[in-house]
């Protein structure tokens, strides 16, 4: 019995997670954002096969937090980053717009 209930609880801290539709520029993302986390002691990511389209992310846990605790917190951590990205570039051209009225030279069409 003890046996079986520690397979059961060890199972909430490791899981395996399969993103379909996604690549190593997720996976990567992904496990990247895992490590950062203390309470996360393996991350890992790999791509079954170059024609599937799809990731199999690794998660194992301390034991502080379960496996799909810690991939929604780095999930939740990916799209902050993005957002920030987002705001920062566009604050940078709108910057760049009002500073340059009259657009950007490209040096495209000039001899």
């Amino acid at each position: 019995r003890r046996r079986r209930a520690r397979a059961a609880m060890a199972s909430v801290y490791e899981k395996t997670f399969t993103l379909k539709d996604e690549d190593h520029t997720m996976g990567n993302t992904i496990r990247y954002m895992l490590n950062k986390n203390p309470q996360v002691s393996l991350a890992g990511y790999s791509v079954p096969h170059p024609m599937e389209t799809s990731v199999n992310v690794r998660v194992q846990t301390t034991g502080e937090v379960t496996a799909t605790s810690a991939m929604r917190d780095a999930l939740l951590d990916i799209i902050s980053v993005c957002d920030h990205v987002h705001d920062t570039f566009g604050d940078a051209v709108d910057e760049f717009k009002a500073k340059n009225p009259t657009g950007m030279d490209t040096g495209k069409g000039k001899k």
